[in-house]
């Protein structure tokens, strides 16, 4: 447990604090995907560091399901109405993201709507999960290969 004690300037009240992993979410926005076909996956490409391509997502907002942060962040970033299809899992790395230790829940989903780049992301598109664009940011590419992995044990799709 990681705890830290903080001293106000003014009055010398003290208290504790917690340094505790952040909760986010990401978003795997597929079409297609038919056995006989490749499955397209939406990317974004980031404003902001770290850049790359990243999958859609975020922060979990105090009071938050996961569940809706990740139809919030999805359409924030992506302009998409998401479904969510599937829980993929739990990423929990303490090194996942340089700037802070997170825990990800990750989704997959199907979207409506006009794809459009939005929030943090300069670019919004679908990618053929055999050509996907580099570098890809965070631990996404595992989190891709966990997909294809998952949509290759379930017969779903061509991801050979």
């Amino acid at each position: 447990m990681s705890k830290q004690i903080i001293q106000c300037p003014n009055c010398g009240f003290q208290w504790e604090t917690f340094k505790n992993p952040l909760p986010t979410v990401d978003i795997i926005i597929e079409r297609g995907g038919a056995r006989s076909q490749v499955p397209e996956i939406v990317l974004i490409e980031r404003k902001n560091p770290p850049k790359g391509w990243a999958l859609p997502g975020g922060f979990v907002d105090y009071g938050e399901s996961v569940e809706e942060a990740a139809i919030r962040e999805a359409k924030e970033e992506t302009g998409l109405d998401v479904e969510l299809t599937h829980l993929l899992g739990v990423y929990s790395r303490p090194d996942r993201d340089e700037r802070f230790h997170t825990i990800s829940t990750v989704f997959v989903a199907r979207a409506t709507g006009r794809l459009q780049a939005g929030d943090d992301a300069s670019k919004a598109q679908f990618f053929a999960t055999t050509q996907l664009p580099q570098p890809i940011a965070f631990d996404h590419a595992e989190i891709i290969a966990d997909y294809l992995h998952w949509k290759r044990a379930a017969g779903e799709a061509n991801v050979d």
